[in-house]
Order: C-alpha cells, then structure tokens, then sequence
C-alpha cells in the first residue's frame, strides 16, 4: 500500500483546493472529463462532489491531470 506523502507538492494543492473549496477539472487516462469540488484525498483516491452533490471517489493511477477552474 502506498504511503501518503503530505509533503509532495501536488497532494499540498489538492490539499488548499479542499480548503479554498475550489472547483477543479480532473481529466481521466481515459478521456473523460470530471469537474467538480474535491472533498478529501488519501494515498490512492480523490473524492470530488459536483453540482448535484454526488460524491465520485476516483482513483488516482486514474488521473491523467488535474486543474482550477
């Protein structure tokens, strides 16, 4: 299992994007696009909520990148 790494400077952004609350687009390895706000992350997962306020809990080796909105 993956230890997380608070230090890593992509889980500090996530990490002031959850604070901030901010809406964020997650682009997927498989072309799919994912916007919405994140709401926790942990060693292999991010969870974001979109507009409705449903929670999609993505795995990360899922993630081709990620950015503010």
């Amino acid at each position: 299992m993956a230890e997380f790494d608070t230090g890593l400077p992509s889980v500090r952004q996530i990490q002031q994007w959850i604070s901030a609350k901010q809406t964020i687009e997650i682009k997927l390895v498989t072309g799919d696009s994912l916007t919405g706000q994140p709401l926790w992350q942990d060693a292999n997962c991010i969870c974001l909520t979109d507009a409705e306020a449903t929670q999609t809990t993505i795995w990360r080796q899922a993630i081709a990148y990620h950015k503010a909105m």
